[in-house]
């Protein structure tokens, strides 16, 4: 399994913000956005990822993210000359991808809860079709939609449909079975222009191989890409850090937990941060073992 970062756009919604850096580099309190669905996908146990960016602001994420080798993994990058639909991610990464299947964490997207490292880890162990992950929210009519029949089946996917019916939205992360850079190949944009996820999606309903996981109660999914909803990702890791002393999207102790490294490269990245409250929080993860 590898994993796809879409960290591309122009962000506009963010604007001015995003005139001067790339939306998935802003602070979402402590940490770069990015590192949130990063982490996401190591989680799951993925080691090799490809980062794809606008041209502008590749040099700023290699610098942040280097080649992954400090965090145990691997970490390449294509570039994404105009936003043209997050379909797009494997017609960019066809080459990266090679007939594997892969995850694709969208690089505006925040998931938090325990177990999430599971149930992708579950999603790739499935040998066709592909899975999706779907949390309510009070506004629908913004994201992809999936409807369920009484039995809890998806029967339906529909992208910002007018006055939905279902308020399940799909968030920004898949997981797909080696056939998806064919299926986005073959579809056609849409009115707005774009190559939709949904209709990749659309595209497995149809074969009855997407699977739909509802997140409950005891997850969180935030999509920072308005200034609310930046405000609102940055209260919410605020203060679970705060309450817990645990921090949210921290890749390199992740790497750790999940054995990508040992306590000797974190204890090397912990005195790299400085007298950051991030770098003593890793000085101290690496004394504990």
């Amino acid at each position: 399994m590898k994993g796809i970062l879409l960290a591309g756009g122009s962000g506009t919604r963010l604007h001015p913000m995003t005139l001067a850096a790339s939306k998935q580099l802003l602070p979402v309190y402590d940490k770069p956005m990015v590192y949130y669905p990063l982490s996401t996908l190591m989680l799951a146990g993925i080691r090799d990822i490809l980062v794809i960016t606008t041209p502008a602001d590749q040099e700023s994420f290699v610098r942040l993210l280097g080649d992954g080798s400090r965090l145990g993994i691997s970490i390449s990058y294509a570039v994404q000359p105009k936003p043209e639909g997050i379909a797009q991610a494997f017609l960019i990464g066809r080459r990266f991808l090679a007939g594997s299947p892969c995850t694709l964490a969208l690089g505006d997207n925040l998931v938090h809860g325990e177990g999430m490292g599971g149930l992708l880890a579950q999603a790739a162990r499935r040998e066709r079709g592909a899975t999706v992950f779907a949390y309510q929210v009070r506004d629908p009519e913004r994201y992809g939609v999936v409807w369920f029949d009484h039995e809890g089946r998806a029967t339906d996917l529909r992208e910002k449909p007018a006055n939905p019916t279902s308020n399940w939205a799909v968030i920004g992360l898949y997981v797909y079975d080696g056939e998806v850079c064919d299926i986005a190949a073959s579809i056609a944009p849409s009115p707005r222009g774009e190559l939709e996820i949904t209709d990749v999606n659309r595209i497995y309903l149809s074969r009855n191989e997407l699977a739909v996981e509802r997140l409950g109660r005891g997850y969180a999914w935030l999509d920072a890409g308005t200034p609310a909803s930046l405000l609102a990702a940055a209260t919410f890791v605020h203060t679970l850090q705060e309450r817990q002393g645990l921090m949210i999207g921290c890749p390199e102790e992740v790497a750790f937990r999940m054995g990508f490294i040992n306590a000797e490269v974190l204890a090397r990245e912990a005195a790299s941060l400085g007298s950051t409250e991030l770098g003593a929080y890793l000085a101290r993860i690496a004394r504990e073992g």
